[in-house]
């Protein structure tokens, strides 16, 4: 299996219920509870396994659209922040591809997060671990939920159903047949990581009323600016 998520950024509302569902799945569990520092400070903070970025995209002869952008760890097939971990403390699992960090090996020194070009890992600073997305591995096989709640928490929480999970060696799988139909794409694919999930681009913004005849912007273009987006 290759387990990953399809994110659809035509219908994410940037509500953060995908962030706001994780941090609260993930305050106990495989990882340790994700901590907040200062929480009622001036100057809130604490490790979050998925963040929303907010962009207005404008092409030529086009009204601009505002496009949300979920991101967490893409479970890369070639993940750089395994293979620089000096303990062997983040690994990637032969059964499903999830990408983990073992909590008791870790020591907390930022170079998996340094190799990381997605900004998917932070350290716990009240722990002194690295944290990251684990797909909510502690809940997807856990047999005593009824099927259709093995999910990713970020997946049964969204109000749009823009992400969805799934096997993605599974030809027929729902990620599989979005991804295929809608052409999804690969985040920064010239760095030869092959992130497992895929964006699936938004759909052009309403036209301008011109004299002239305008066109829509092309595969390529939106490919572009995603990875222009995250290279931000």
């Amino acid at each position: 299996m290759k387990l990953g998520l399809t994110v659809d950024l035509d219908t994410c509302v940037g509500c953060h219920g995908c962030a706001t569902a994780c941090k609260q799945w993930n305050s106990s569990g495989t990882i340790g509870p994700l901590t907040d520092l200062n929480a009622y400070a001036d100057e809130p903070d604490g490790p979050w396994l998925n963040r929303i970025r907010t962009y207005e995209v404008k092409a030529e002869n086009e009204v601009s659209k505002t496009v949300h952008f979920p991101m967490s760890c893409l479970h890369c097939e070639n993940a750089e922040c395994v293979t620089v971990c000096p303990t062997g403390a983040s690994y990637k699992r032969e059964e499903d591809g999830i990408v983990l960090v073992d909590q008791d090996k870790c020591m907390g020194c930022n170079l998996c997060a340094w190799a990381c070009p997605y900004g998917a890992r932070e350290l716990d600073e009240a722990q002194g671990v690295m944290k990251k997305c684990t797909l909510c591995v502690d809940r997807i096989y856990d047999q005593e939920l009824e099927p259709e709640d093995r999910q990713p928490a970020c997946v049964l929480t969204c109000p749009t159903g823009s992400r969805k999970f799934g096997d993605f060696d599974d030809p027929t799988s729902e990620v599989s047949l979005l991804t295929a139909s809608r052409k999804g794409v690969d985040l920064m694919p010239e760095l030869g990581y092959a992130p497992t999930n895929k964006y699936l681009p938004p759909r052009a913004a309403p036209q301008v009323p011109t004299h002239a005849t305008s066109t829509s912007s092309s595969d390529a273009g939106i490919k572009g600016w995603i990875n222009k987006m995250i290279a931000r």
